[in-house]
C-alpha cells in the first residue's frame, strides 16, 4: 500500500493552497446546491494541501515539493 507520494506544485498553486489554509470562514454555510457542495469540498482539499505545505513543504526553484497522502495527491491533480 502506498500511503504518501511526492508531489511538485507550481509556486502559484502552492501559494493559493496556503492562502486557503490561512483563510477564516465566518458565518454559517446554510443550505447549498450540489455544485456549491462540490466547490466547498474542493476548497477544503486545497486548504489541507496548504496545511501540508506550511508544515513541511520545500521550495525547489519555482515549485514546492511535498509528500501527500494519496487522497490529497489526487486532489492536487484536480
Amino acid at each position: 500500500q502506498v500511503g504518501r507520494v511526492t508531489v511538485r506544485l507550481p509556486g502559484a498553486v502552492a501559494e493559493a493552497a496556503v492562502g486557503a489554509w490561512e483563510r477564516d470562514e465566518l458565518g454559517d454555510v446554510g443550505e447549498e446546491t450540489h455544485e456549491q457542495y462540490v466547490l466547498r469540498d474542493q476548497a477544503g482539499d486545497l486548504a489541507l494541501i496548504g496545511l501540508v505545505i506550511s508544515e513541511r513543504g520545500r521550495w525547489e526553484g519555482e515549485e514546492v515539493v511535498i509528500d501527500l497522502d494519496v487522497v490529497l495527491a489526487g486532489a492536487a491533480l484536480r
